[in-house]
């Protein structure tokens, strides 16, 4: 039995949001199309033996929670207790995504956490049976699981796998700012709101229709988040002059991304938007496929 494992735990976007309703108990009914892109953070499990069980949590990032607040301890913790398992879990978190992003950096985290539990504790958990223990600990847990592309409705927990995407790479631009995704919510007029086209969206997708995704796609909670925050707005409209086919803010931000044909165009308008924002995280990445 292996004493250490790690995995890579990749970031996603939403390439299209649309809120469709709410539950009786509040949550919001979405249906977006969620991508994960070649942007991860590196995640380590080790255990030694001990009596009784304990997590500790270190990262090469302090600013995120190093304690049981943090999705990654939290994971450990349930498959722990649920599976009455022993022993010292250190959890090393090597992070790369930009925090508080809307690219469920901490969402990914705690899926790999399951992930690597199950497979330090050779417990034989199939990906089905992970993804019903993480959407107790998160809506994006369980797409983090399931990885690559997927269509995503209820709370995030309806899941359609994508077989395919456009040919394209993105560029991701991370400001420096922080949104609350709860305050957004709070403040989204569903009935106001322009709802886009997902069935559109999603049809081109699947036949790998770039143009008509980029022309298509739209986040209704960009009416809450970009009207507060100025710098979401100037960041779509510069990847657009750089030549995205397309461009939008992802999840409920502040993250905005580009679409673009190839890697080549995106990482040329990386360099160039780099030298107009540079307190800005820009990245060109590929999709998970």
């Amino acid at each position: 039995m292996a004493n250490s494992v790690s995995k890579k735990a990749y970031a996603k976007i939403n390439i299209g949001l649309d809120i469709v309703g709410k539950t009786d108990n509040g949550y919001h009914l979405l249906n977006s199309i969620m991508q994960q892109v070649d942007l991860y953070d590196v995640i380590t499990v080790s255990r030694e033996d001990e009596d009784g069980y304990s997590i500790t949590i270190d990262s090469n990032n302090h600013d995120i929670p190093l304690d049981e607040t943090n999705l990654a301890y939290k994971a450990a913790d349930i498959l722990m207790k649920e599976y009455k398992l022993s022993g010292k879990v250190g959890i090393y978190i090597d992070k790369r995504i930009p925090m508080a992003a809307g690219m469920a950096g901490g969402s990914t985290d705690g899926a790999a956490v399951l992930e690597l539990i199950n497979e330090l504790y050779e417990l034989g958990l199939s990906k089905d049976e992970l993804k019903d223990i993480g959407v107790k600990l998160g809506a994006d847990i369980p797409f983090c699981i399931e990885g690559k592309g997927a269509i995503c409705q209820g709370i995030g927990e309806i899941m359609t796998p994508l077989k395919a995407a456009p040919d394209m790479a993105v560029l991701i631009a991370k400001p420096p700012i922080s949104i609350s995704t709860k305050y957004v919510y709070t403040h989204l007029k569903l009935d106001s709101v322009t709802h886009p086209n997902m069935d559109k969206v999603i049809t081109a997708y699947k036949s790998g229709d770039l143009k008509t995704v980029a022309d298509s796609m739209g986040n209704v909670l960009e009416s809450v988040s970009e009207k507060e925050n100025e710098i979401i707005t100037s960041l779509k409209a510069s990847m657009l002059e750089e030549g995205a086919v397309g461009s939008l803010m992802s999840g409920s931000g502040p993250t905005v991304f580009g679409l673009f044909e190839d890697m080549t165009l995106a990482s040329k308008a990386g360099e160039q938007m780099k030298e107009k924002y540079p307190d800005v995280f820009i990245q060109a990445v590929n999709l998970i496929k």
